[in-house]
């Protein structure tokens, strides 16, 4: 870690600009300008496509926002992270955490492990048996949800909380969608994938099995039945290689091999397996391909690729007898360009998988009955992000099985009107679904991407929904489009809540108990840079990691086990303690230590709750600006008096 990283400066070598001049106004140590605090949106919620509260859950892993008497804080952690997300247990194993990527404490060393909290109060929840509450009050609203992914689960605990009756149509025998047969057992396991599952279902919501919307029931009985629809059918198929040869038997789509695999259909492979591409999926798929292995005899009926159609089932006893599979990546750019987590890439490295990359495919080799016997391939340059064939280079590589992994679309059966001509629906920004009133989407079935994004959607649908169903318009969406921090909400759960105001004519209201003072929220517009926190407070603090079960490829065959260990209580908080709670006061005491003028103070104990630590005594304020400056988390900004 260089030492750069370690040393705050306010100014560079070489600055020789001053300020903007409304900015610099100190004269003499004195200004006009007095501080105020306000609240922004710390960068990992502004990166999680879910908007989860991330800052404000940790605060109460770490102890400075306390939980009702009587509630451990686990629990009150659970309430608040299950606002925007109700798989917290799912996604802290397997969310590839754009969160953490954003933490503004990567410019002091390294990013806080949110997932790896998120994990440890997901699985304190299951092991306490918590349950999501029933709505006080039932709107008499009915809600058709389609698919029980991510989205559709989501959406229904959404439409839950808000009242509203919804039944899930599931055209699969089990609830989950892409969590359970997209995602491997060994990354989430089926017994938490089942628990927060029915967490939801426990609610009141109704289940409708093997039951395709399409083909068993018609949108138009939809529409007659229920007042509004949320499609989260997600995007199921993997979509053809756009090569010649592509239609031979042993090519396969990544989704339908994952679904084969995770339904326990498939135990072995054979022969060489060419997976093509670069993304999560493809990384799926390889990791799987190893654990499964390969048995060098194979008979016409257990070829994989029949038993992945769906024509026939392994016998356990014959794939006991197997090896490591040989399993290559095949990828047209450079692997470090590859979308796939990074994580998950130097796992199946790790295990054995062998990377080719910066090979376009061109064409499927076939025998003469008709199964891929190699892929064709072209060395290429990529300049200026644009391929360049290398001609006259081109190679086959031998192989038994190709599997494609190079995108996802829906099946649209029965229900074509919704295909936009991509396997995709088409929906504005909140989710409403173009052209059909009463129709809303999310998740895979607008744009396949991560869990996290189809929760996102679907809260944003729901609210569109709500306020559909309530004859409301629906409002267009905040610049920063998350689960804020509501002071109001805290105030309220702590009995602090403000006087109800009557709206009559008053004066001196800065003394007023029906108005909250000294705080501006701009939560739903901004969100705040580490330019604007004062690193030079934050010692080097390491990373508390997970432990991690390291596979090789010679331990790999047959280890389905999980392979990471959750935190202890103890490391839970320590890394909890590690965030530098960007956009809100964390109680550091610095403004009150170093104000010259004494002029800031602790608020007292029985008015005390998360962002109302301290106030300032404006009669005594000069506007000095020390406060702002020591403050670690930008939540002092100089305003008043402008």
């Amino acid at each position: 870690m260089s030492e750069t990283n370690l040393t705050f400066r306010l100014y560079k070598d070489g600055d020789n600009a001053h300020k903007q001049w409304n900015q610099d106004v100190i004269q003499v140590g004195e200004s006009y300008i007095c501080p105020t605090y306000v609240h922004r949106t710390p960068p990992c919620q502004g990166s999680c496509p879910s908007g989860h509260d991330i800052r404000g859950w940790l605060s109460i892993v770490r102890g400075l926002d306390k939980p009702p008497k009587g509630m451990e804080w686990q629990e009150y952690a659970f309430q608040r992270m299950t606002k925007s997300n109700p798989f917290p247990a799912i996604m802290g194993r397997v969310c590839p955490a754009p969160c953490q990527d954003g933490c503004n404490r990567n410019e002091v060393e390294n990013h806080v492990g949110i997932n790896s909290v998120e994990q440890y109060i997901g699985d304190w929840a299951r092991e306490h048996n918590l349950s999501f509450p029933k709505p006080e009050k039932e709107t008499g609203k009915k809600v058709a949800v389609v698919g029980s992914g991510p989205a559709g689960l989501a959406a229904a605990y959404f439409l839950r909380l808000r009242g509203h009756s919804c039944t899930i149509f599931e055209s699969y025998n089990k609830l989950g969608g892409m969590m359970g047969f997209g995602i491997p057992g060994y990354r989430i396991p089926r017994d938490v994938l089942d628990h927060e599952n029915k967490r939801i279902i426990d609610m009141g919501v109704e289940v409708k099995l093997n039951t395709r919307v399409g083909t068993d029931v018609s949108i138009e009985q939809l529409e007659k039945e229920y007042d509004a629809i949320f499609w989260g059918i997600g995007a199921t198929s993997g979509k053809a290689l756009p090569i010649p040869g592509a239609e031979a038997p042993n090519c396969v789509d990544g989704m339908a091999f994952l679904r084969a695999f995770n339904e326990g259909r498939l135990h072995h492979l054979s022969g060489r397996i060419l997976v093509i591409g670069g993304g999560d999926t493809a990384m799926d798929v390889v990791a799987v391909a190893r654990r499964l292995g390969h048995i060098s005899q194979v008979h016409e009926k257990d070829r994989p690729e029949n038993v992945i159609l769906g024509h026939t089932v392994h016998d356990v006893a014959t794939a006991a007898r197997r090896e490591g599979a040989d399993v290559w990546i095949v990828y047209r750019r450079p692997i470090s360009k590859a979308p796939a987590t990074k994580h998950e890439l130097e796992a199946v490295i790790s295990e054995g998988v062998e990377i080719h990359e910066s090979l376009a495919p061109l064409e499927i080799i076939r025998g003469e009955d008709g199964r891929a016997t190699a892929l064709r391939v072209q060395p290429v340059d990529w300049v200026n992000g644009k391929m360049v064939p290398k001609e006259g280079e081109e190679f086959n590589i031998e192989c038994t099985m190709i599997v494609g992994a190079t995108g996802q679309k829906g099946d649209y059966t029965g229900i074509e009107d919704l295909d936009n001509g991509w396997g995709l629906i088409d929906a504005d920004k909140t989710y409403a679904v173009k052209s059909k009133p009463g129709h809303f989407v999310g998740g895979d079935a607008v744009k396949p991407h991560l869990l996290t994004t189809a929760i996102g959607h679907a809260s944003i649908a729901v609210e569109g929904i709500h306020n559909y169903l309530m004859g409301q318009e629906i409002a267009s969406r905040p610049k920063v489009d998350s689960h804020h921090f509501n002071l109001l909400e805290e105030l309220k759960i702590h009995n602090l809540q403000p006087d109800e105001y009557d709206h009559k004519e008053t004066w001196g209201t800065n003394d007023s108990k029906f108005a909250v003072h000294n705080y501006e929220n701009r939560a739903f517009a901004e969100i705040i840079p580490h330019e604007q926190l004062f690193l030079g407070h934050f010692p080097y603090e390491p990373l508390n990691p997970r432990e991690e079960v390291e596979i090789t490829a010679e331990q790999v065959l047959g280890n389905f086990k999980e392979r990471f260990f959750g935190l202890t209580e103890e490391k839970a908080i320590a890394e909890a303690k590690r965030c530098m709670s960007c956009g809100m006061c964390f109680e550091c005491d610095n403004c009150v230590i170093y104000c010259p003028q004494d002029a800031i103070f602790k608020v007292k104990k029985d008015q005390h709750a998360m962002g109302r630590y301290v106030d300032t005594d404006y009669d005594k304020c000069v506007g000095c600006h020390i406060c702002k400056d020591v403050c670690p988390t930008g939540y002092i900004q100089m305003g008043l008096g402008q």
